[in-house]
């Protein structure tokens, strides 16, 4: 944050790039640092946080926390408790369990609604995290696929089946097919931020076993994602897998390409971002739910030609 702007110089410097200064500023008023009483609400009734930090090795990591409805809770208007955890096998159980920083984004697909709360998170002492809110806003709906969520009574316990330094076959074909993911970045500060990305099938194309690109569609011009990555390539992403709960983790280093070349192919991309996986986490059971299937975004542009 800068004097009176909630933004970084990296955010300004791609607002500015992209010629959305106005725009982002008027974007920029809905921005908060507690949590009003219909976000509390909105929280209240979700079974589902995506959260991203950084871990011991200071490698970005988005993964996802679920619940039954009421396990997230803002008892005040600077806190969000959450009763759960990440599984032992996931690369943010260590962080979490002390004090980190956390970008984090509770999304509702059925309503097409999701809001963004950043701060500070802190064990509860038992199993779940206090997060002190530093920023809360909401987004618009665009790019969110229509999904409801259904139970899974045959849920296993989350855990590993498969890691390593690039992306198998398999995963690439599961990339290759999504149509959301989830990224955190971070800013200049350490502060962390989680963010959606959503598309047709294809929207997320692999280039290669360690190489991945995605279209950035027009958006709220606050370029948050984007302003992190100007001064910190870092950047983790979740592909939540909405058929059997899996879900696939990947860390690497991104960069912005504003060239018209690197937009070709790619309906609706205003600028795209390259991703260089340095490693990958394939979960089981990462989450007891299952969704039905998608009703795709009317925003959505065409899929990768």
């Amino acid at each position: 944050m800068t004097g009176s702007t909630p933004y970084h110089p990296g955010e300004r410097a791609v607002q500015a790039r992209a010629g959305r200064t106005d725009r982002a500023d008027h974007s920029g008023r809905a921005i908060g640092s507690t949590i009003p009483a219909v976000a509390a609400r909105f929280l209240t009734e979700r079974q589902v946080l995506v959260v991203g930090a950084a871990d011991a090795e200071g490698r970005l990591w988005a993964t996802q926390l679920t619940g039954e409805p009421g396990f997230l809770r803002a008892p005040d208007e600077r806190t969000l408790t959450v009763a759960a955890g990440p599984a032992a096998d996931d690369p943010l159980a260590a962080v979490l369990a002390g004090p980190a920083e956390v970008g984090t984004i509770a999304l509702d697909p059925a309503g097409r609604r999701r809001m963004r709360l950043n701060g500070r998170s802190a064990p509860d002492g038992r199993g779940g995290l206090v997060i002190a809110a530093d920023q809360v806003y909401a987004n618009c709906p665009k790019y969110i696929q229509r999904r409801s969520p259904a139970g899974r009574p045959a849920a296993g316990t989350p855990h590993a089946v498969a890691a390593g330094p690039v992306l198998s076959t398999a995963q690439q074909l599961a990339v290759a097919v999504s149509d959301t993911f989830f990224v955190a970045t971070a800013g200049p500060d350490g502060r962390v931020d989680a963010s959606h990305r959503g598309g047709n099938p294809g929207f997320l194309r692999v280039l290669g076993p360690d190489r991945l690109r995605w279209p950035e569609y027009a958006g709220n011009s606050m370029f948050m994602t984007l302003g992190n990555l100007e001064l910190d390539p870092r950047a983790g992403l979740l592909l939540p897998d909405w058929e059997t709960g899996g879900a696939l983790l990947i860390t690497g280093e991104a960069r912005t390409d504003w060239s018209g070349p690197a937009r070709d192919g790619l309906p609706g991309a205003e600028r795209v971002v390259d991703l260089t996986v340095t490693a990958v986490l394939e979960l089981a059971d990462a989450t007891p739910l299952t969704w039905t299937e998608p009703e795709y975004s009317p925003a959505n542009p065409p899929a990768a030609a």
